[in-house]
């Protein structure tokens, strides 16, 4: 058993340089947000589905005072391929969802300059609003 776990070790950021050809910050040179493909199928099953080639809205949300106490993947997919921001228990952020699961979510974080791929479970989800 792993006592030196730090309070975000649910949350999981991926730089995978090199492993994925064209993949926002790895791979190919020039793979940069919105250019290329990140090798994510898209609904459609023919092409891959990036990164945003825009920056998140400007603006940071107000978090409503009233929530669930589960984020329902049901209730996130409507938020697919579109600017939302996310309230986890620690943390708040811009996101464009590319994937859901039955317990976790996948997509792009904004990180103050770019996208980068992230993964979180839906469970360290405390709220969300899609734009």
């Amino acid at each position: 058993m792993n006592y030196n776990k730090r309070p975000n070790d649910n949350e999981r950021q991926f730089n995978l340089p090199d492993f994925f050809p064209g993949f926002p910050g790895g791979g190919q040179p020039g793979g940069v947000p919105g250019g290329g493909q990140t090798g994510f199928p898209s609904p459609s099953g023919g092409q891959s589905v990036g990164a945003p080639s825009t920056p998140p809205p400007s603006f940071t949300p107000t978090q409503q005072q009233f929530q669930t106490y589960a984020v329902d993947p049901g209730a996130i997919q409507g938020c697919l391929y579109r600017f939302t921001y996310v309230w986890l228990y620690r943390d708040s952020f811009w996101f464009f969802p590319v994937f859901v699961g039955r317990r976790s979510i996948s997509g792009f974080r904004w990180s103050g300059y770019r996208w980068v791929y992230y993964g979180v479970d839906l469970d360290r989800v405390q709220s969300f609003q899609c734009y």
